[in-house]
């Protein structure tokens, strides 16, 4: 596209051009890829710390129960031996 432009009687020829920039932007699907990753890592980590803190909790009530049954014992043996004193 040329335009002439005549002015007081001399002609000059004036180029026109037009500059397009184009943006293509590719970052989204990785990014989305990333975020999953992440994602999928909290779940997992998740998973684990409340598994965890369940398997602490049955240790606890396991070892509960094992001193409260060493404690009924306990008081058996000395109603055994009050029992034999007699």
């Amino acid at each position: 596209m040329a335009e002439r432009i005549v002015e007081d009687g001399v002609a000059t020829d004036r180029a026109s051009h037009t500059t397009v920039i184009e943006r293509r932007s590719g970052g989204g699907a990785g990014m989305a890829l990333i975020g999953l990753a992440v994602l999928i890592a909290v779940v997992i980590g998740a998973f684990y710390l409340f598994n965890q803190n369940a398997r602490e909790n049955a240790k606890t009530d396991a070892v509960t129960s094992a001193a409260s049954s060493v404690g009924d014992a306990a008081k058996d043996v000395g109603d055994a031996a009050k029992d034999a004193a007699k």
